[in-house]
């Protein structure tokens, strides 16, 4: 029997032997069409290639892609596990041309694949032609010799396909396989045509219209192909059943639920095994895809699934969380190496897995037992209450369609109208509330836009780069319908890559660029109440309309520099607590592009050798290269094992934990696990190279370390090599040198300072000083102007010239820089009669200054004036003249 990998191994080396180039499947989460939910068909990687926006180097391609219908226009939820072709995940197999073959060469590959390579029998293949598609139905005569009654023209729109309502289009031809007479159903086409009896295996879309206006239809210039076989489905043809369900993969699934939970993989428990084997994979894809549970968007679809799921393993009895240990032995041992995304993503599935049904479990036995209270009172075929239905999902988590689930077993349906009626209720209460919380009043459009138009899913976890929808723009605090050109706007999308300034990372910067030309340079990204990302920028180019299609594409050099920083903080925080002690937490960040910002609490200096002792540790940590993971946590969970909670950061009922391991090894130790809703690099070997650039004090007991990584690092330690070099060279000595060089210089001149003071005091206070001391009213008095002298120092000049004096008072003013200061000296044995502090100010007071101070024997004082030097000698000389100095 040939298994899913087999088969999905099988076609994809056909058509590489036929010059196709075998493509990876494209993310779950669509980059290229923002009107998607989920990626949902093969050809939505090459949507743009088909309108012939993007060219790539091949023309023949082949791709296996994931897909999930689970929300939004294909949404199979509800009938996933009671029927037996319904998935919420499952993978499509295409070929494609772009504009190289057309029908007869994808008709005659198709035939091959299926008749030669797959060996399915002829007599059990008949295909369908749209009605009016006479080539196609000819070329199917022609190629694969089948008779006109097993080519069946279909006239409805089911056999012609459209991208849109305009665009490339053209009709389609499927192929489908006979499971025989014993099960029921009949030919497509048919009023028999639901059954089961006849299943299509394939889907060759004939790409050759361009649908201008709804009345104008054109050839295109390059008619292409697109292909679409469900591997499901084939799988079931080739290994002998009609069942999706009854195949190797989803039996290994079944069988490790049944295996966990104790229970029969059919009969009574079959249904829950089906459902928790296909939404288990669709939930492994979604998370390693970077989609994680929430209350909006397709975090939300996440959770309904997991969540259906989990029910079900609370119908078969577990008593524990089950889903997460089915992820390694079944989930991964299937699929991991056709989609090593899986492997990479392990922990975060599991890690998702369990916190979910954890708490899903918490309120999972109430939530039932009150809607069993509700359903005993209804009648066989009664409707649950639309208030009930509320109260389930408001206050025990209960998705609208999980209730429904629950019911259908029973024939029950729920008032839907009523569950909207009082979910706008709620709304209106909480926006009511939220008016009077005193927030800003230039808050209040945002709250307005995130009611009418929910979350933005941010993409930015796992892309650059990403086509979105514009669902309003904001000018001058209003909305508007338009942004001109010049223009300062903020803009909302639908969903982005740009990650809003938080948690000490800055906002992306990047364009938005609209299909029309209009370009928009976006200069900051910031958050709106809590998870709104909106774009603040400058409309450079056309005018930006809301309902546009845009891509969006973040700054990648900007955006990796951030990165790098950011990742450092954490390794930089780790390395302080281990170097300086667990007294050390995060107060506060700036990770920006240029540089990081990391302050602490430390009750003192960060001595040098502590610091690049750190500084040292993280480096060694980036050339480890150890790997750096995400999971996904419940904040105090997380915290109890050990993951740092930063400073000023909100956490919700989950986090993201970021871990950063010592090196490569799976088994290294985990140097580093923090709660963190910032952008990181993949490696902390992407981080490159980390320097601290200064340590300083920021308050009581915080200090603050600056660092830059990367080029700006290497940018910094390139311009200290190149001032060392130069100080070498104006120093005339080796680099290496200059520290021993520099300390002998400083001690030469402080030798010679000590010799110029010395020189001054024994000229100002040498032969001249005595020819210069008057007698005034009985006192000797000795008035000095100098020039060049540096004020502090006066007052041992002063000290020189009263031991010279005797007995007397000694007056020195000097002028330096426009400025000038005045010294007072009164020998003691005159200090019970003169005060040298009212003597001074005096002096300052002529120089334009006040006050001074002292002690009775020497006071100093200044003033803003020095052109009046001469005066505040004279002002002085007068003051012990009149005896107006007193004690």
């Amino acid at each position: 029997m040939q298994t899913v990998n087999d088969i999905r191994k099988a076609f994809l080396d056909f058509f590489a032997r036929h010059g196709h180039r075998v493509v990876p499947s494209s993310p779950l989460v669509p980059r290229n069409d923002p009107t998607l939910m989920f990626t949902n068909a093969g050809m939505v990687q090459f949507k743009n290639v088909f309108t012939g926006i993007e060219t790539r180097d091949y023309v023949r391609a082949a791709t296996s892609q994931k897909c999930v219908r689970a929300g939004g226009k294909h949404n199979d939820l509800e009938n996933v596990g009671y029927t037996a072709r319904h998935h919420t995940f499952f993978e499509m197999l295409g070929n494609f041309s772009f504009g190289d073959y057309f029908k007869d060469v994808a008709i005659e590959l198709a035939w091959q694949l299926v008749t030669r390579e797959f060996a399915l029998p002829r007599e059990r293949l008949l295909v369908t032609v749209y009605a009016e598609d006479d080539v196609a139905f000819d070329l199917w005569k022609k190629i694969a010799g089948l008779p006109e009654e097993r080519i069946i023209r279909i006239p409805t729109s089911d056999n012609f396909w459209a991208m849109g309502e305009t665009g490339p289009c053209g009709p389609c031809s499927e192929i489908f396989y006979d499971h025989g007479e014993h099960i029921p159903g009949g030919p497509p086409g048919s009023a028999d045509a639901d059954g089961d009896r006849f299943i299509e295996i394939w889907n060759l879309v004939f790409m050759q219209f361009e649908q201008v206006t709804a009345d104008q239809r054109i050839n295109l210039p390059k008619p292409s192909i697109d292909t679409g076989m469900g591997l499901e489905r084939v799988a079931a043809v080739m290994q002998g059943t009609h069942d999706n369900y009854d195949i190797d993969l989803m039996q290994a699934l079944i069988h490790a639920s049944a295996d966990a939970s104790g229970t029969p993989p059919a009969g009574q428990h079959g249904v829950s095994h089906r459902i928790i084997a296909d939404h288990l994979r669709a939930s492994g894809f979604l998370i390693a895809d970077g989609v994680l549970p929430a209350n909006e968007g397709r975090g939300y679809v996440l959770r309904r699934i997991m969540r259906r799921a989990m029910r079900h393993a609370q119908i078969l009895g577990c008593g524990a969380p089950l889903m997460h240990r089915l992820v390694v032995p079944a989930l991964i041992a299937k699929m991991g190496q056709a989609y090593p995304e899986l492997v990479r993503a392990e922990a975060l599935i599991a890690e998702t897995l369990k916190l979910e049904e954890t708490r899903f479990r918490r309120t999972l036995d109430r939530g039932l037992r009150l809607l069993e209270d509700e359903t005993d009172k209804l009648p066989a075929g009664g409707v649950l209450p639309g208030e009930t239905a509320f109260k389930l999902y408001d206050t025990y988590g209960f998705p609208l369609d999980l209730t429904q689930d629950a019911l259908k077993g029973k024939g029950l349906t729920v008032d839907v109208g009523g569950f909207n009626a009082a979910m706008a209720r709620q709304r209106d209460e909480a926006r009511r509330a939220w008016a009077g919380s005193g927030e800003a009043a230039t808050e209040t459009i945002w709250f307005q836009l995130r009611e009418e138009l929910g979350a933005t899913e941010f993409l930015g976890y796992d892309t650059e780069k990403a086509e979105a929808k514009v669902l309003a723009i904001v000018v001058d605090g209003a909305r508007a319908e338009v942004a001109k050109p010049g223009q300062q706007a903020a803009i909302l999308c639908n969903q982005t890559p740009f990650y809003g300034e938080s948690g000490g990372q800055v906002g992306d910067t990047g364009s938005i660029v609209a299909a029309d030309g209009t370009r928009v340079a976006v200069l900051d990204s910031q958050k709106r109440v809590g998870d709104l990302q909106v774009h603040l920028g400058v409309v450079e180019t056309g005018a930006l309309r809301v309902g546009a299609d845009v891509m969006l594409e973040v700054d990648h050099r900007r955006r990796s520099a951030i990165r790098a920083n950011h990742s450092a903080t954490h390794l930089l925080h780790a390395a302080l607590r281990r170097s300086l002690g667990a007294h050390v937490t995060q107060k506060g960040s700036l990770v920006a592009a240029d540089r990081l910002r990391f302050d602490v609490s430390h009750p003192k200096p960060i001595a040098a050798d502590e610091l690049m002792a750190v500084e040292s540790e993280v480096n060694g940590l980036v050339r480890r290269n150890g790997t750096v993971t995400t999971t996904l946590m419940e904040p105090i969970a997380a915290v109890e094992a050990g993951a740092m909670a930063l400073f000023g950061e909100k956490y919700g009922d989950e986090v993201r934990v970021i871990a950063m391991k010592d090196s490569d090894d799976e088994h290294a130790e985990v140097f580093s696990t923090e709660l963190c809703g910032g952008t990181h690099v993949q490696r902390t070997g992407d981080i490159g190279f980390f320097k601290i650039i200064s340590e300083s004090a920021l308050a009581s007991g915080v200090r603050r370390i600056e660092a830059v990584t990367g080029a700006a690092a290497l940018t910094h330690v390139a311009a200290e090599e190149r001032a060392l070099k130069e100080a070498a060279q104006l120093l005339n000595t080796a680099p290496g040198d200059v520290p021993l060089r520099v300390a002998q210089l400083m001690e030469e001149r402080r030798r010679l300072e000590r010799d110029l003071s010395e020189t001054r005091r024994q000229l100002a206070t040498g032969g001249g000083a005595a020819s210069a001391v008057k007698d005034i009213a009985g006192i000797r008095f000795s008035p000095q102007l100098l020039t060049g002298v540096p004020p502090r120092e006066l007052k041992s000049m002063a000290d020189e010239m009263k031991k010279q004096l005797g007995s007397g008072v000694v007056a020195l003013v000097a002028a330096t820089d426009g400025k000038a200061s005045v010294v007072v000296g009164v020998t003691d044995d005159l200090t019970d009669r003169l005060s040298a502090v009212e003597l001074v100010k005096v002096g300052s007071a002529a120089l334009g200054g006040s006050g001074g101070g002292g002690r009775a024997n020497m006071a100093q004082a200044g003033g803003p004036d020095a052109t009046q030097a001469q005066a505040a000698l004279d002002a002085i000389e007068h003051a012990l003249s009149n005896g107006s100095s007193p004690t």
